[in-house]
């Protein structure tokens, strides 16, 4: 890891004072702080080497080409893929919509088979396949996450010989639930082998260590702004094998083979699911991002944001008045959402910004499910990365307990 003041030097926004606080910026599961090395190589590319891609033949069409396959090749090594089974989007949203369409139209989810999704995914993962469900006639069959806590072994009694398609989440992103992605996987393929394993990594890539080739899984969904990268570009990861049946979901330029009146044919991969002039500023900053998780090494990163969590958790449930949602063990990392007993989420967090200069999170957290499951309209929440310090959940819990204070 870096040294504290490393990271005050490569994340500007940590020397911030908000109303004479500093900042604690706990906000990371949505987005994560800008490293100066990521917005310093997108101001070089956009200043000196910026051009459409794939196409002109001049020295700076050349130049953004090379920077933007250099890019995606940078994530496939992230990610032990193939570089074309890399496309760049706008981010998970994007990526899984794309994902959803695509199985959809291409007839890769035939009539009586299933898509498996839980109470637990984000919007992202859930929506889409709600509403192909819907458009298509495809059976989705939703697990309940009880309580806001997974539970492998019941899961896996909602997986079926008609189950073709698993989506979820890799941690969740409202308890910081880190899922058996390894697990599922290996039993998913037991009971019915072709079965299409989807994972939402847009909580898991930025903390763990990625071998897709090792998992197994077939897609895999992420977005650069979670992970120090900038925003509006993310990745979908397909198997190659998948990618080449897949019809694309959007057309038009970039994308093409050759068009006519009659009909069009569409390019390899994986740039016939890339419509339109690409996000290669984008593209040029997630690949930076990678290399500083890279130098700070993403065990130790890990590792890191267990610690963090394993502290706060202790800090926090000496606080009788806040409730804590999830396992609050070894199987929580990076995220704790909670309440204060009879105090609105958001008048928490407000409060928390203007006398410790905390930067939290209220809401449902684009999670409405499982807020169902937990019996609530909104939680704050708590979310840890790389910058954070013990002594950032120390202020914190200093501000958690005047907000009490006022507000009981």
């Amino acid at each position: 890891m870096l040294s504290s003041n490393k990271y005050e030097e490569e994340f500007p926004a940590l020397k911030r004072k908000i109303n004479g606080h500093r900042l604690v910026y706990l906000d990371n599961a949505a987005t994560t702080l800008r490293p100066k090395r990521v917005m310093e190589a997108v101001s070089e590319y956009s200043l000196n080497h910026h051009a459409n891609v794939h196409r002109s033949t001049h020295t700076l069409a050349s130049e953004a080409t090379q920077m933007y396959e250099s890019s995606r090749q940078k994530l496939a090594d992230f990610i032990n893929a193939k570089k074309e089974e890399i496309i760049f989007t706008k981010g998970t949203t994007e990526s899984i919509n794309l994902l959803a369409y695509s199985l959809a139209i291409s007839n890769m989810i035939q009539p009586g088979e299933e898509i498996l999704i839980t109470t637990m995914e984000h919007h992202s993962n859930f929506v889409p396949w709600q509403q192909i469900g819907k458009l298509f006639n495809i059976k989705i069959k939703y697990f309940p996450v009880k309580k806001g806590i997974f539970e492998p072994d019941d899961y896996f009694n909602y997986i079926t010989s008609k189950t073709k398609v698993i989506s979820i989440t890799g941690i969740s992103n409202v308890t910081g639930q880190v899922i058996p992605i390894n697990l599922i996987v290996e039993k998913a393929r037991k009971i019915r082998n072709n079965v299409i394993i989807i994972v939402d990594g847009a909580q898991y890539i930025p903390h763990f260590s990625v071998d897709v080739k090792s998992l197994d899984i077939d897609f895999l969904a992420f977005s650069g702004h979670k992970m120090l990268g900038p925003t509006g570009i993310g990745v979908l990861y397909g198997k190659k094998e998948y990618l080449e049946q897949m019809s694309p979901f959007l057309f038009g330029g970039e994308m093409i083979d050759k068009v006519s009146m009659e009909d069009t044919t569409f390019t390899i991969l994986p740039f016939k699911f890339e419509a339109g002039t690409p996000n290669v500023d984008g593209s040029v900053g997630l690949a930076k991002a990678v290399e500083l998780l890279q130098q700070i090494g993403m065990n130790n990163i890990n590792q890191h944001d267990k610690m963090l969590t394993k502290y706060a958790l202790e800090k926090m449930k000496n606080l009788d008045f806040l409730e804590i949602y999830g396992p609050q063990d070894e199987f929580q990392s990076s995220i704790v959402s909670f309440n204060m007993k009879g105090i609105h989420p958001h008048d928490v967090a407000h409060l928390l910004n203007d006398i410790a200069g905390v930067a939290i999170r209220s809401g449902h957290h684009c999670a409405q499910p499982m807020m169902n499951e937990l019996g609530v309209k909104a939680t704050c929440r708590v979310s840890f990365y790389v910058y954070n310090q013990k002594d950032d959940i120390d202020i914190l819990i200093y501000g958690l307990k005047k907000v009490w204070e006022w507000l009981k």
